[in-house]
């Protein structure tokens, strides 16, 4: 789903798929089940601490990946109090989740913006961006939509950009895609699924 409400088309088929799948032995994931998808694989970006990160350097967690702006009205913002709020009903295994998040805005989202940002929400989670004008290839890899939308002065624009998390297994592999407000309850009990090793 875009931010003003259109449909993402890029994972019909996963969703179709999953459908399609049948009955098995694995958990009934409330997320998109995508594994084995050849895209969303891998990264090279920058936190906003200013250390580069991949997304190896999170083994052993769950990881949940989500491409926004800080400036976004509404869907970064409920978004982020999601992820916040599942990691929350991890309980004990909160540490093992970890939250990024990936600016479609390098123009305002300074490091020092997107590290207040995530205090916001929840200080463990993380701001990414990606360097020299790599947004384009980044966005092309990770099958995401973004595009700026003119405001009445040229810093008050918007961003359109997908919705949505990627949710990456303790090894790294990515396993599933939640919708925009699909909800903090089934995340939760999805991540719960992948630490066990679903």
């Amino acid at each position: 789903m875009w931010t003003r409400r259109r449909c993402l088309t890029g994972l019909g088929a996963a969703a179709m798929a999953s459908l399609l799948s049948g009955c098995d032995d694995g958990p009934a994931f409330h997320g998109i089940d995508i594994t084995g998808a050849d895209y969303a694989l891998a990264f090279d970006l920058i936190d906003h601490n200013g250390q580069r990160r991949q997304l190896s350097d999170f083994k052993g967690k769950a990881v949940t990946l989500f491409f926004g702006y800080t400036q976004c009205p509404d869907v970064c913002p409920t978004s982020l109090s999601e992820l916040a709020q599942a990691k929350r009903l991890l309980g004990g295994d909160g540490d093992k989740m970890q939250g990024l998040f990936v600016t479609v805005d390098p123009e305002r989202d300074t490091p020092e913006v997107m590290k207040a940002y995530m205090a916001a929400f929840d200080p463990s989670f993380l701001a990414l961006y990606a360097p020299q004008g790599g947004l384009p290839e980044l966005a092309k890899a990770f099958r995401i939509y973004y595009k700026k939308v003119d405001g009445p002065t040229p810093t008050s624009y918007t961003m359109d950009h997908s919705a949505g998390c990627y949710v990456y297994d303790p090894q790294g592999r990515l396993r599933l895609y939640h919708r925009y407000a699909s909800g903090a309850q089934g995340l939760a009990e999805d991540i719960r699924w992948l630490l066990k090793g679903a």
